[in-house]
């Protein structure tokens, strides 16, 4: 499937949170992914990141469970281009934050994400 017919048949992530609320764990399983992302060690393929960018966008003020101000401030202080320094802080903060995040409850939280339409269903 390509990029665009899958943009076309994706739910854009404002509208995906007005009939899927997220749960402070799962809010904490979108910080983490926004880090990962920003560290450059996310596994995810373009459109995916761009996706979940685009959630993370939309929750940038919520707090999770685990996860919130301070990773907030760090990466808006990143921006979506940061320093070698930066990437190098965020992945520490990253490799923590993931450390409060059970396995199972971030594979389930992006799985829910592909089952409602929000990222493409895996090939």
């Amino acid at each position: 499937m390509s990029d665009l017919v899958a943009l076309y048949e994706l739910v854009p992530a404002k509208e995906w949170l007005k009939n899927h609320r997220l749960s402070p764990n799962e809010i904490d399983c979108v910080i983490a992914l926004k880090l990962k992302i920003l560290d450059g060690k996310c596994k995810m393929n373009k459109l995916d990141k761009t996706l979940a960018a685009e959630l993370y966008r939309e929750c940038h003020t919520l707090k999770g469970d685990q996860l919130g101000d301070e990773m907030h401030a760090l990466i808006s202080c990143a921006g979506e281009t940061p320093s070698q320094e930066m990437i190098e802080q965020i992945y520490e903060t990253r490799v923590l934050a993931e450390t409060r995040i059970s396995r199972p409850v971030m594979k389930a939280f992006k799985a829910r994400l592909r089952d409602t339409g929000l990222l493409p269903a895996k090939e």
